[in-house]
């Protein structure tokens, strides 16, 4: 029982039910469900339910009604028993609701909640039919409530289910079929959570049915066209749970249920029997008196007659106040029979009577919700109309400030480039007169470079009169070594002298007798030795003298040569200190040349920098006037993109004629080439074309789009079909696509991803199309 009070707990419950039915596409929350569920439990009714949807206008938008069929679903399954009773008595509700949405509906619900409203009408059915069911389809309170053997009765109970499994598997297919692949999918996704579990109840109610029927029964061939039915659902079955499961937003709702690839087998030992019909006890009647074949006359048997008879009488007598009582109760039970019938049609008539007002009123509430919603259209229609205007003021301010600002930023680079023209010209001439100061330090050094080489050869023609007084010095030491080798010889011959003497005087005192031959001998050899002596003497003189005449001429030589000599060294060290002098003064000049060369480097290195400054100025300058041509590019394209949106909700130039709307394409074909042929021109960077003829010819171009949109919808007022003016809507829309597409395709952040040699390509193309 609830705790609350009446009038809080239907605030509550108007309340949870208005957030489960919320406008936005996305599924009822569980815990207003929950709430509703738990009302039904807590006042065991839901008529409040019933009222509350009846009042809320939820038939006026295709989302709440569907979402309203899920509430509805799930508070009949999960609900109290006497929700199905009350539900029964509303299906007029239900079938007002698919006739509240036309064709498919604008977001494409008409379709699902015609489908969802058969399915439920066809449950409500099958519990009208077999009232022993809950809305889970639990089978051991099915056995505890219906106390049935019948093989009949349970043949028609799981052909009727098995037709609801057929529907509930129509109606999941109609929701897979509706989904969207770039949209939000929650709200259908939702309507299959009772699906699953509804369709997992019913088949196991079936399983365990067909099982226990198999049991009860031989004639399983009567059994074969169900078998074949429940093979069939379990493949439908097996399909849809897997097609759930890859759903990540009903698996975090509920656990989808694995069935097996085959079907169960319905031949089962384990499987519970259907319940027995209790037996009802009979009271057998006391057998009637048979008559004796002989009547025995005496006081006993006449007493036991006697009592015998009252007994009879006694028991008649019961039993006509029994039947007399039976006709009272009878009577009594049809009149009270009658009185509920005339209470029921009362019931009925003020249930009407009540439908038809709440009917009433829901209508009156639809109406002004209806009006509200058309005025508070219309003022936002009026509001967006200003905020349009507005908008379209700041983008003329914008494109004005742009084009001004363009202006002066164009006067600006100009300025800036005759500046930077004037200084490479100024650097141009510096680098001229460096140029032929290295020329001329280029000749001087020349000519030093002739004139050391002229000094080399002086010094080499010194260098060979120095070698040759060495040769000659040469010769003198050669001529003393002959000397030394002449004074050896001479020493020799000395040797042998004293060797002879030795040996003469070793022979005279070896030889006495032969002395007077020795002596004359003797005498002989030193005649000999002496004239030998005179005449190696005189040579030996001979030599001296020569060798004295040679000595002093060569020393007079050495002398003229050594006189010669100091005076080449002499030479030779002044012209050393003249070169050395001059090689210092033309070190001096080379290190004067080579500062001069440094500082001309130096100087062509920061002209190098300043051309890479001027480089990277330019490009600078090149990308800001890019963006600036982009964003004029992107505000062209968000122009004609509001002109194609606000095209479903206007009627176009309602002045416009089909000659004028020609005369408007011929001047957007013109202005396309006129595009073309500016952009082509700032692409090839020459000076005929820069980003001001450009921006103006975009814009005229996408101005010139949008007047022929207007008046393009301005003409379908004279076409006589529907179908022809949507074409001409639709062609417009194409060009104005197209255009759009141009003016994506020549933006920078595009064409710096091709080459220079396809860029024109892609002008080119873009106006082709």
């Amino acid at each position: 029982m609830s705790y609350l009070s009446a009038d809080k707990a239907e605030s509550e419950l108007a309340q949870s039910i208005r957030k489960a039915c919320s406008i936005e596409e996305t599924a009822p929350k569980q815990k207003h469900v929950r709430k509703c569920i738990v009302y039904t439990w807590d006042h065991r009714s839901s008529a409040l339910i019933w009222n509350i949807l009846k009042v809320q206008p939820l038939l006026s938008d295709e989302i709440q009604a569907f979402k309203a069929l899920i509430l509805v679903h799930k508070v009949i399954k999960d609900g109290h028993p006497n929700v199905i009773k009350d539900a029964l008595r509303e299906t007029s509700w239900l079938e007002t609701c698919t006739r509240s949405v036309n064709g498919d509906g604008i977001r494409g619900y008409g379709t699902l909640i015609r489908a969802y409203v058969d399915l439920l009408l066809h449950k409500l059915q099958y519990h009208r039919t077999h009232p022993e069911f809950n809305g889970t389809f639990d089978y051991e309170e099915y056995i505890s409530l219906k106390n049935i053997d019948d093989p009949n009765e349970g043949f028609e109970t799981i052909n009727d289910l098995m037709e609801l499994q057929s529907h509930i598997d129509k109606f999941q297919k109609v929701v897979f079929m509706s989904f969207r692949h770039h949209s939000n999918n929650e709200c259908r996704i939702a309507s299959l959570v009772p699906l699953v579990e509804e369709s997992y109840g019913i088949y196991k109610f079936i399983t365990s049915m067909l099982r226990a029927m198999h049991q009860r029964t031989d004639a399983s061939d009567a059994l074969a066209p169900l078998r074949q039915k429940f093979n069939t659902q379990h493949y439908g079955l097996l399909k849809f749970y897997y097609e759930c499961s890859n759903l990540k937003y009903l698996t975090s709702l509920i656990n989808v249920p694995k069935l097996s690839q085959d079907p169960p087998s319905l031949i089962d030992a384990s499987t519970p029997q259907l319940p027995k019909r209790p037996e009802v006890a009979r009271i057998e009647a006391p057998p009637p008196p048979q008559a004796s074949p002989e009547p025995v006359i005496d006081f006993w048997s006449e007493k036991q007659a006697q009592q015998q008879r009252e007994y009879d009488q006694q028991q008649q007598r019961l039993a006509q106040q029994r039947s007399d009582e039976q006709e009272k109760m009878r009577q009594m039970q049809m009149q009270q029979q009658r009185e509920f019938e005339e209470q029921q049609r009362l019931l009925a008539d003020r249930e009407r009577q009540r439908q038809e007002e709440l009917l009433r009123q829901q209508m009156q509430h639809h109406q002004a919700g209806k009006i509200n919603e058309l005025e508070m259209q219309v003022l936002n229609a009026r509001n967006q109309l200003e905020r349009n205007q507005m908008m379209l003021e700041q983008y003329d301010q914008r494109v004005k400030a742009l084009e001004q600002e363009l202006a002066s930023v164009n006067s600006n680079s100009q300025l800036r480039d005759q500046s930077k023209d004037e200084l490479i010209r100024s650097l141009q001439n510096e680098i001229q007169m460096w140029k032929n100061k290295y020329e001329a330090l280029a000749k001087l050094y020349s000519q030093l470079r002739k004139e050391h080489i002229d000094l080399l050869n002086k010094y080499k023609a010194l260098q060979v009169k120095a070698n040759s007084a060495q040769e000659a010095t040469e010769k003198l030491e050669r001529m003393q070594a002959d000397m030394r080798a002449k004074n050896i010889e001479l020493a020799d011959l000395i040797r042998e002298r004293d060797r002879a003497r030795n040996e003469l005087a070793r022979l005279q005192g070896d030889q006495r007798g032969e002395m007077d031959r020795l002596r004359r001998e003797l005498e002989d050899s030193r005649g000999q030795m002496q004239n030998m002596g005179r005449s190696k003497g005189d040579e030996v003189s001979a030599l001296l003298a020569k060798f004295n005449r040679e000595k002093s001429e060569l020393d007079a030589s050495l002398m003229e040569k050594q006189a010669l000599i100091d005076e080449f060294l002499k030479q030779i060290g002044d012209t050393q200190t003249e070169l050395d002098h001059l090689r210092q003064e033309k070190d001096e000049e080379i290190a004067v040349l080579q500062a001069g060369m440094d500082e001309c480097l130096a100087q062509l290195a920061e002209q190098q920098d300043l051309q890479e400054e001027l480089g990277r100025l330019e490009m600078e300058q090149a990308d800001k006037l890019n963006q600036i041509l982009d964003a004029i590019l992107s505000t062209c394209v968000q122009k004609i993109n509001d002109s194609i949106y606000e095209l479903d909700s206007q009627h176009g130039n309602e002045n416009s004629t089909p000659e004028l709307a020609l005369s408007m394409i011929e001047r957007a074909s013109i202005t396309s080439v006129e595009f073309m042929s500016s952009f082509s021109r700032f692409l090839d960077g020459s000076n005929s074309g820069d980003h001001t003829g450009t921006v103006i010819r975009a814009i005229e171009f996408s101005d010139t789009i949008i007047d022929v949109l207007q008046h393009a919808k301005g003409i379908t007022q004279y076409v006589l079909r529907d179908e022809d003016g949507e074409e001409l809507v639709k062609l417009g829309k194409g060009s104005a696509e197209s255009v759009i597409q141009y003016f994506s395709s020549v933006m920078s952040s595009y064409l710096k991803m091709l080459p220079h040699a396809q860029r024109p390509e892609v002008v080119i193309q873009g106006d082709m199309r």
